[in-house]
């Protein structure tokens, strides 16, 4: 998959509140069951749990490991939330930046960047 879709599928994963509920839950709690899960989310019942966790799975944001009869769920960190993640950096980091500049610009003679966020934040 290319890295766009894979940003594509990421943000997608991540736009419903419940399948955030359950990354948090995986990131807090490592490798979890579906019960798990669903006990841990108590604004849905735990077919809606499975359904996200089924559509978290395709967009390859978690993964899913069989161990007998139980199936175990974690964020895949290779995944199309990495490529999400990188992304996300880039324009923070971008954004940073031009903020830093237009700071800059916006100093009067003899001011620092510091001194002009200062004004601004008073």
């Amino acid at each position: 998959m290319t890295t766009q879709r894979n940003q594509e599928l990421a943000f997608a994963a991540l736009a419903d509140q419940v399948r955030r509920q359950i990354l948090d839950t995986l990131a807090t709690h490592g490798e979890c069951s579906a019960g798990f899960i669903s006990d841990q989310i108590t604004s849905v019942g735990r077919t809606t749990v499975s359904t996200h966790l089924k559509a978290l799975r395709l967009s390859g944001v978690i993964v899913e490991r069989r161990e007998g009869r139980n199936r175990l769920f974690s964020i895949d960190p290779a995944g199309p939330a990495n490529d999400a993640l990188q992304f996300l950096h880039g324009v923070l980091e971008r954004a940073l930046s031009a903020g830093t500049e237009s700071r800059v610009e916006q100093a009067p003679p003899g001011a620092t960047v510091d001194d002009a966020a200062g004004r601004r934040n008073a």
